[in-house]
């Protein structure tokens, strides 16, 4: 195949689609559906409702959609028994505070890999057709481009769920002592984390609000506040929420125990902090010994050889 009909094929696929979309985007000649006119009216307790009325009022693509709907399940199928780990996947989307599930978040891995796979073959085709290479590297890049795409996909995931809960642990402390100083003036304990959810703009106080907004809806708070610790997985955070619902449940006292948390967070950070700093001291002896000391070498050695050079 020559890079003008590659390029031909590319733009014949590209204006297919193009015109699929017009098409979908055009107003429906029927009126809408009972699930449409319903969803309104049970918003606030179902969530399939929501995730409904999240949609665009024109799903892009639909006649596209309908036709690969059981590939696309197929290949998430595939992926599920393949690759596995659902659990962990759902436990990193939670802490990442992602909105997807693990079907949405197969759904994504599905699309890198059949882009990468894509790319792959695309950049073979070039490297043919302008290099000469092998008739055979299109067949090797492409599931090298899809295992890529996956991997880095999981990476991401990985990435953005432990960038969160380092936020968390550095909002921690903080946290911790503004409940103890809103106890230690006479609120209660949900008064407390009301404040923090009406003061605090950090991640963590985005999840106190959650909590909270799940107790408003008839949740016991205990019920919300575990299922919060459940969710995130931090170990202090943990600590600190077994805390808060014994209180809530026998009154214990809460305030010291709260200020002890607080060092106690501090101090870890601290540590994790030190830690960091070895770790980036031993990487930073890399370009020391194989850079910089190299240099210096020759450096001090080359006024010497080039004296003996002139002196023979």
């Amino acid at each position: 195949m020559t890079l003008p009909l590659a390029l031909a094929v590319l733009c014949g696929i590209g204006l297919g689609l193009g015109v699929w979309s017009l098409a979908s985007l055009a107003p429906p000649l029927r009126g809408p559906r009972l699930l449409l006119r319903v969803a309104p009216a049970v918003v606030d307790v179902s969530p399939e409702a929501r995730r409904l009325l999240a949609r665009r009022p024109a799903d892009p693509l639909p006649v596209l959609g309908f036709l690969l709907a059981p590939i696309a399940e197929a290949g998430r199928t595939l992926l599920d028994r393949v690759l596995g780990g659902g659990e962990t996947i759902e436990r990193r989307l939670r802490q990442s505070g992602s909105g997807l599930d693990l079907r949405g978040y197969r759904s994504q891995q599905l699309l890198g890999v059949v882009g990468g796979a894509v790319g792959g073959a695309l950049l073979g085709l070039l490297l043919l057709t302008t290099a000469g290479a092998s008739p055979l590297l299109p067949f090797g890049l492409s599931p090298l481009g899809a295992v890529v795409a996956l991997l880095l996909r999981e990476q991401l995931l990985a990435r953005a769920a432990r960038q969160r809960l380092d936020r968390l642990a550095e909002e921690l402390p903080t946290t911790l002592e503004f409940l103890t100083l809103s106890l230690s003036a006479g609120e209660g304990v949900l008064d407390a984390l009301r404040r923090l959810a009406r003061v605090g703009r950090g991640e963590l106080a985005a999840e106190f609000s959650r909590a909270l907004a799940e107790h408003a809806t008839g949740r016991p708070l205990g019920e919300a506040l575990l299922e919060l610790s459940a969710r995130l997985r931090l170990p202090a955070l943990e600590r600190c929420i077994d805390q808060l619902v014994v209180a809530l449940e026998r009154g214990t006292p809460l305030i010291e125990v709260l200020r002890a948390h607080a060092d106690d967070a501090r101090e870890l950070g601290k540590r994790e902090l030190l830690e960091a700093a070895g770790r980036k001291e031993v990487a930073m002896l890399v370009p020391l010994v194989f850079l910089i000391l190299p240099i210096t070498v020759v450096f001090a050695m080359f006024p010497g050889l080039a004296v003996l050079q002139m002196g023979f």
